[in-house]
């Protein structure tokens, strides 16, 4: 099932990238950000209302919350940082650049998560980033 919910996620990322570059012509890239956040806000709080999943936040205990709020800082500046990119530049450069995470988070989750990784995903993840510097570099 992650396979499927891995897919769709990366077809609704591929969405938002799109229409955000539509969007972001005439508007600065920091509100468009803030716009987008304020219906994050109101669709994620809406969905643990919807499921009755509120009474879970008293059960999260500290170093959970402290990991939470820290990858939310950064996810708030990891999409700033998005944005401005996709104001400066073609949705399908910036985009594939940006996928070059997958890359550091291979290395992140081997060295602090202690994952297993063998040659097929070492393989695949260099021809990730080679394809996204080639896409990169390309000439418009």
């Amino acid at each position: 099932m992650w396979v499927l919910f891995s897919l769709l996620a990366a077809l609704a990322t591929s969405l938002v990238v799109t229409l955000s570059k539509a969007g972001i012509k005439q508007v600065d890239s920091t509100v468009a950000f803030a716009i987008q956040s304020v219906c994050i806000l109101i669709v994620s709080w809406s969905v643990v209302l919807r499921q009755g999943r509120l009474g879970e936040l008293a059960t999260i205990e500290r170093r959970d919350w402290t990991f939470l709020l820290i990858a939310g800082v950064i996810t708030c500046i990891s999409s700033l940082l998005s944005f401005h990119a996709l104001k400066l530049g073609a949705a399908s450069r910036t985009s594939s650049l940006d996928k070059v995470s997958l890359v550091f988070t291979i290395i992140l989750s081997v060295v602090f998560l202690k994952e297993k990784i063998n040659w097929q995903v070492i393989a695949g993840a260099a021809l990730m980033a080679i394809g996204a510097i080639v896409i990169t570099l390309a000439r418009k």
